[in-house]
């Protein structure tokens, strides 16, 4: 009997937050601890992911080396994405478009993890909530945060299984700590009403964006695959990457540098 792989949706409504950079560095993450993952791009249109692992193939022709895969899964309708989501991979990792689309519901209905980046900001928080102007208390969900929360009550029935709801907070700034504090405190009232675990997510590094044009994540670089100059810096985002996979439960213990 075959077991379902774990889908994990990486989605908000909003672009601009680094959907693509963690769905990218998660699945190649999560290659090298020997899973079988297989990748869907629901951006239609922008295609950041598909791009990414598509440049990930022409590298390594290029360079003649030997790089971990994944399975590309293309889908453009419902019938396509439920045959992805049978794929026989352990982990299905799902980018989906800055929009509410039909194809992206599914796939929160489907999701064993939604992983939902956000910006160290107000502007990023209205995605998942509505604050009072004067007071900035929060007073409502926002639409995206009900849609998921509604997936989490379906799989609870018609699954009879849970849902884990990640909110990862990228980008975090060094200054402006009292719009952080302001922030914070909305974010832990919002995650005890509609159930979501804030974690810290992805800095705003130059080594992601570097190597986005080749196809290749921290997780990659070594000696033999270095196609920019490393610094200590990489060090640190390596590290960074292994701390967000283990607070989303994706590793039970920390990767090898």
């Amino acid at each position: 009997m075959s077991v379902r792989a774990k889908v994990i949706v990486v989605g908000n409504e909003k672009g601009g937050a680094g959907k693509s950079t963690v769905c990218t560095h998660v699945a190649v993450a999560l290659l090298y601890e020997g899973a079988r993952v297989g990748v869907v791009d629901l951006d239609l249109r922008q295609q950041s992911t598909g791009h990414f692992f598509a440049n990930r193939r022409a590298w390594t022709q290029a360079q003649g080396a030997e790089l971990p895969q994944p399975t590309l899964l293309e889908v453009e309708d419902e019938a396509n994405l439920m045959l992805a989501l049978g794929a026989t991979v352990d982990f299905l990792v799902v980018d989906t478009p800055g929009a509410d689309t039909p194809l992206s519901r599914m796939a929160h209905q489907a999701a064993d993890l939604v992983v939902t980046p956000m910006n160290d900001s107000f502007v990023d928080f209205d995605m998942l909530g509505v604050v009072d102007p004067t007071s900035l208390t929060v007073i409502k969900p926002s639409l995206y945060a009900e849609a998921v929360w509604e997936a989490k009550k379906r799989a609870a029935v018609v699954r009879r299984e849970s849902v884990d709801w990640v909110v990862l907070r990228n980008r975090l700034a060094s200054s402006e700590p009292r719009n952080r504090k302001r922030v914070d405190e909305r974010i832990a009232t919002l995650a005890k009403r509609v159930g979501f675990r804030p974690v810290a997510g992805l800095r705003d590094r130059v080594i992601y964006r570097e190597l986005f044009p080749f196809g290749l994540t921290v997780t990659d670089l070594s000696p033999q695959v270095r196609p920019v100059p490393v610094s200590f810096a990489h060090l640190s985002a390596r590290q960074e990457l292994r701390t967000l996979l283990q607070d989303m439960d994706l590793v039970s213990t920390p990767l090898e540098s």
